[in-house]
């Protein structure tokens, strides 16, 4: 065996035993699948371009694996979470799949057929902002999926269920019509920022299900700039997503500023990025320093790992979406990006993460 096959060997055996934190950016073409007579069938298949994302060759490609074109077109994955993406196959039937998981070969793939989409009065679920889970596999018993679509409706499914159905609820504040929605291990609950970031949802499939619990966002202290850069600011667009810090049993708020750029082809680019630290029930603090870790936001749901265990630069925020992908200092206000196409952009956490509790007694200053 050669030492570049026994690598590649290594490499994938790591992947299925450990799943480190990996990058997807990308799907090259490769053709077709073939039936038994090698002939080519529908559909198009493509090869992901998945890299172990710990350490400093973190660019480099460690696995190679086949997925269907159709995964990364406009309406194929509609979201992902935990390597699981949610998708619409034959003919618009809801589907997730783990196309995604970088700890599952081609052979061992798995997809998990869901009901029809209902769509509520005054509601429409073929835009989705974001998905997100409760565990890492939707075959666990209590797994549940949540499907925000833009605008008031947000679903929610054990697809572990043997006869498995949505539960669809209209939300009735505007402020949630474009927020992304998240799971905090911490609280056991589905959480949304406002648009604004001026409170907080939380939703599960028991007491807080028709109607949210709700937390007001008050006490910002957000940073002294000059009248030119507030004006600046805001002229971007914003967006606002939370994130969990599962290793400190925290909750961070992430204000993201983007803004276009007139000289290079009207692009939209990462302008700045604000961390608000949860301090207590209500109260949300700007801060630059979050200490010995890292978020990473992607159109997969976001997360917080230590960066000392991954190799990654403290304090600060990756980032990668279908044009720009890069790393935002905080404390240094420095961003550094490159631009190109990212067909998949999507940060998967590694198996550490899923399984992380705050019991090694680290905290953030």
């Amino acid at each position: 065996m050669s030492d570049f096959t026994q690598q590649r060997h290594l490499v994938g055996a790591r992947f299925l035993s450990e799943t480190p934190l990996c990058h997807i950016y990308g799907v090259e073409h490769c053709g077709y699948s073939q039936d038994h007579y090698g002939r080519p069938r529908y559909p198009q298949i493509g090869r992901l371009m998945i890299t172990d994302f710990t350490g400093p060759s973190c660019w480099t490609k460690v696995l190679e694996k086949t997925v269907r074109m159709d995964l990364i077109s406009e309406t194929g994955t509609m979201g992902a979470s935990h390597g699981w993406a949610f998708t619409l196959r034959y003919g618009g039937i809801p589907h997730l799949v783990d196309d995604l998981n970088p700890g599952v070969s081609n052979s061992d793939g798995c997809e998990i057929s869901l009901p029809d989409l209902v769509t509520l009065p005054h509601c429409q679920t073929k835009l989705v902002t974001s998905v997100a889970m409760s565990s890492s596999s939707p075959h666990d018993e209590d797994c549940i999926l949540a499907v925000k679509f833009a605008g008031p409706q947000l679903s929610l499914i054990r697809p572990a269920q043997e006869n498995k159905e949505w539960v669809n609820i209209k939300i009735e504040d505007p402020s949630f019509f474009s927020s992304r929605v998240m799971y905090s291990k911490r609280d056991k609950k589905f959480a949304m920022a406002a648009s604004e970031g001026t409170h907080i949802g939380y939703w599960d499939l028991g007491e807080n299900l028709e109607k949210p619990k709700a937390q007001e966002f008050c006490d910002v202290f957000t940073p002294e700039l000059l009248k030119s850069e507030w004006e600046r600011l805001d002229s971007c667009v914003t967006r606002v997503e939370l994130v969990e810090s599962r290793t400190t049993d925290e909750m961070f708020m992430v204000k993201r500023f983007t803004e276009r750029n007139d000289f290079n082809d009207g692009r939209m680019e990462e302008r700045r990025i604000w961390v608000f630290r949860q301090d207590s029930c209500s109260t949300w603090c700007f801060t630059e320093n979050i200490g010995d870790l890292c978020i990473f936001l992607s159109n997969a749901e976001p997360f917080c790992l230590k960066a000392s265990s991954h190799q990654k630069c403290k304090n600060s925020i990756y980032f990668i979406d279908k044009s720009e992908r890069g790393i935002f200092i905080l404390g240094d206000k420095c961003k550094t990006s490159n631009f190109n196409k990212f067909t998949a952009p999507y940060f998967i956490p590694p198996q550490s993460y899923l399984d992380a509790n705050c019991s090694d007694g680290y905290h953030s200053p």
